[in-house]
């Protein structure tokens, strides 16, 4: 994994929609891990959310392919060290949001109906709030990239 670049934005930039969530339901992922809907805050929820900060980081990750996994797992943890960072600096709601679900640990017992083993590590993904990402940054779908993000103030 590899930080690309980070760029920070006005919040009031960010579009929160339902189009993100309903492509969720598409993913075989939905609905089995924490950062996922319907574990996660409807995007609703979130639009009146996000409208409470005034700045936000978006961070852009190159993933090795065929270590993707471990190369997400090490992303998510870079985004929960930056909210870490921005806490310990006085910004106490600094909040990361992960590029699609969780896979902190290897074997998730979320999805068997078992508890997170990470509840306080955990974080919605993007998407599952309903953040059109596309609307932040160029897609291109022949990279080999993830987008994080970490609400600031």
């Amino acid at each position: 994994m590899k930080v690309l670049w980070e760029r920070e934005i006005p919040a009031d930039e960010i579009v929160v929609s339902p189009r993100p969530v309903w492509k969720c339901r598409s993913c075989p992922m939905y609905g089995k891990r924490p950062s996922c809907p319907p574990h996660v805050p409807n995007w609703r929820e979130a639009r009146e959310w996000v409208r409470h900060f005034k700045r936000a980081l978006i961070v852009k990750f190159e993933i090795d392919m065929e270590r993707f996994e471990d190369e997400k797992r090490e992303a998510l943890l870079y985004l929960l060290a930056r909210e870490e960072e921005f806490f310990k600096r006085g910004k106490m709601y600094a909040m990361a949001l992960f590029p699609g679900s969780c896979n902190l640990c290897d074997d998730c017992p979320f999805e068997r109906g078992e508890p997170c083993r990470m509840p306080t590590k955990v974080r919605p993904s993007i998407d599952a709030v309903g953040i059109e990402i596309g609307k932040l940054v160029e897609i291109n779908f022949s990279e080999s990239v993830l987008y994080g993000m970490v609400l600031i103030e």
